[in-house]
Order: structure tokens, then C-alpha cells, then sequence
């Protein structure tokens, strides 16, 4: 059985309120189930991570609130989130605080091949 929630953000488009706000409930609501998650910024969606843009995409049944503040909520919860290296070499590194850290490909592949972890792609 599963005992840690591994979410690959990679395709979800960093400006798209209802498909981020999905995740980040889901992930919230997994970390308040007691599962330890982890959340990786991956490709187009590590953008994201980059101080500014979730910010910048307000949530459609709330405007005054944003994915930054999602962001936030999630880790108060206990949702890490880290971000991969060749998407930092692509976006900058002036990130988010909420980012605990910066992986590669090998960190990636080998949480998700832990046979105690779920894997979430989107």
C-alpha cells in the first residue's frame, strides 16, 4: 500500500487557475489525511516556481486570491515542493520561498519507482 503521494507537475500550464487549483487541493487534502507529499515542478509547469507567477493567476471562484496563495495553504499543511534542475536552468532561479529544494532526474525516477509511493502525473 502507498504511504506518500508524489505529484509530477510538468504538462499543467502554469497560468490555468482551475486545473493548478485541482492539484493543490488534492495535494492539501492528502497532506491533511497525514500522507506526506511531495509536489515536483517539472518542464513548462516549473515555471510556477519562479517568484511572481502564481501571483499573477488569480482563482476563478475567488479573484481575490491566487495560486500563490494555494501555494501557501498547501505548504501549511506539510506539501513540499521542489523543482527540477533543468527547469531551473530554463526559468531562472529567483523562486518562491515555499520551494524546499532542487532535483534532478535521478531523485525524480527513483521516488517514483518506491514501491510505498503514488505517483500523480499531470
Amino acid at each position: 500500500m502507498a504511504r506518500k503521494l508524489l505529484i509530477l507537475m510538468v504538462n499543467t500550464d502554469p497560468r490555468d487557475a482551475t486545473a493548478l487549483c485541482a492539484l493543490l487541493t488534492q495535494a492539501s487534502v492528502a497532506a491533511a489525511m497525514n500522507y506526506p507529499v511531495e509536489i515536483i515542478l517539472s518542464g513548462r509547469s516549473a515555471e510556477l516556481a519562479i517568484k511572481g507567477v502564481a501571483a499573477q493567476v488569480a482563482l476563478a471562484d475567488d479573484p481575490s486570491r491566487t495560486v500563490q496563495d494555494l501555494i501557501h495553504s498547501a505548504r501549511e499543511l506539510g506539501v513540499k515542493l521542489k523543482v527540477c534542475t533543468t527547469s531551473v536552468e530554463r526559468w531562472g532561479d529567483d523562486l518562491l520561498d515555499a520551494i524546499d529544494g532542487i532535483v534532478g532526474g535521478a531523485y525524480l525516477i527513483s521516488e517514483a519507482m518506491d514501491g510505498e509511493t503514488l505517483t500523480l502525473s499531470y
